[in-house]
């Protein structure tokens, strides 16, 4: 761990007892100015010798200014006695040690604390490890900033939430639009909480985190997991359009979908594998991704057989596809005829 914050710069603090300089009759201006006068330095006047301008300049001999010892040989003036008084009795003198310079992000004075990850410790870790660090151990006027790698991992992390709430929406408007009703996408999308829910399951088994990675993994799951949904959802409905009841279609259905549900699943769940068991640069985050497709399809396709059945009696009892009422009016107008 490094930081730009080094006090290395010697500083030599000097503080005025006000209420005894004001009883012997001292003030602070010329206090400040004896200790500028011998200590820094100060034009007084300008002598003029053969046409030649030169700074008359004030200042303590050298060896008197290598040491805070040489304050105790500054004397003041009293402004009501006359008399010289030596500073040191009007002041205290404490040494310490500053930055040479104060760097500043944001317009605000700032310390940039840097660091290389070491062992198996996330960005995630690390920075909320800073953040308890920073509430429990320092003022609460003190805040965080980022820069560099962690800068771009917060932004990534807010941008992240938005694109996932953007594809639960795409996923669920393009299935509003194919089933034409507003509930049928409503019962597939439950099958996704069961998917993120088998992901994190997954990433806390590998001992991972909730990085970009696995978050980008449960991005993927939406569509996957929506997949199940579809395939049982679609062919229940087709059967109730032919006349089957609601409870017989969607058993029917999960008994005739089965095969293709398990043959998609068990070709995504063993396409990740190589993910899972590869080795070399870049392992840590396909690993990620893998596990997390990999455990939640698992999930998904397990719980789909069970939670979308009964969804699909319970609040779709009462739908039916646009094309039922059409085949409906064909066998009128075939009656009548």
């Amino acid at each position: 761990v490094e930081d730009d914050y080094s006090i290395t710069k010697p500083e030599l603090k000097v503080e005025i007892n006000n209420q005894k300089a004001a009883d012997l009759g001292i003030s602070i201006d010329s206090i400040g100015r004896s200790i500028e006068t011998f200590f820094g330095s100060r034009s007084v006047t300008k002598f003029t010798n053969d046409g030649k301008e030169y700074d008359i300049i004030l200042q303590s001999d050298l060896s008197n200014r290598k040491d805070a010892s040489g304050l105790n040989k500054i004397f003041v003036r009293s402004n009501s006695t006359g008399q010289l008084i030596p500073l040191s009795s009007v002041v205290s003198i404490s040494e310490s040690a500053t930055a040479p310079f104060l760097n500043r992000y944001n317009r605000q004075r700032a310390v940039t604390i840097s660091a290389r990850l070491g062992g198996e410790y996330t960005m995630d870790k690390a920075l909320n490890f800073l953040q308890n660090v920073v509430k429990e151990k320092l003022p609460p006027e003190v805040r965080i900033a980022y820069k560099g790698e962690s800068e771009e991992y917060k932004k990534t992390n807010l941008g992240i939430y938005l694109i996932f709430a953007l594809a639960l929406l795409t996923a669920y408007l393009s299935m509003a639009a194919q089933f034409e009703s507003w509930v049928h996408p409503f019962t597939i999308m439950l099958t996704v909480p069961l998917a993120i829910f088998g992901g994190i399951i997954g990433i806390l088994v590998a001992g991972s985190s909730l990085n970009i990675y696995s978050q980008i993994g449960l991005i993927i799951l939406i569509g996957l997991a929506a997949k199940n949904g579809i395939l049982i959802v679609e062919f229940a409905n087709q059967l109730r359009i032919e006349g089957q009841n609601i409870q017989k279609a969607i058993v029917n259905s999960c008994k005739i979908r089965l095969r293709p549900i398990v043959m998609t699943s068990l070709s995504t769940i063993v396409g990740v594998l190589p993910l899972i068991l590869g080795s070399g640069p870049g392992e840590a985050s396909r690993l990620t991704i893998g596990v997390v497709i990999f455990s939640g399809m698992i999930f998904s396709t397990f719980f789909t057989l069970y939670v979308i059945p009964v969804v699909y009696l319970m609040i779709g009892k009462n739908t039916q596809r646009i094309d039922a009422i059409d085949i409906e009016l064909e066998k009128q107008l075939k009656s009548s005829h």
